[in-house]
């Protein structure tokens, strides 16, 4: 599934997921924002894995916050941004 998410004043996010058992199986977050440690993209797709497909835009972003904590900085997008993107990837799935 693919949803994307341009986040108002910021930048485009895509969100490329596959599921199973009502789950997210992989996900794979692009598009052309920078994080900063480079590896809290690694982190992001992580804690996305996992969460049931039914899980709303408040709890993704909540599970984001708490996965990248406060050491994490973000240009162009947000943790709501992202679930926002995911969301849209799921509108799909029954």
């Amino acid at each position: 599934m693919h949803g994307e998410y341009k986040m108002p004043g910021g930048k485009l996010i895509v969100a490329d997921i596959e599921t199973g058992d009502g789950q997210l199986e992989a996900v794979q977050i692009s598009g052309d924002f920078f994080l900063e440690p480079d590896t809290a993209l690694d982190t992001i797709n992580r804690a996305l894995t996992g969460l049931p497909t039914d899980s709303d835009e408040m709890t993704m972003t909540s599970t984001l916050d708490a996965a990248l904590g406060d050491d994490v900085a973000m240009y162009g997008i947000s943790t709501q941004a992202v679930a926002a993107a995911v969301a849209r990837a799921l509108e799909d799935v029954s």
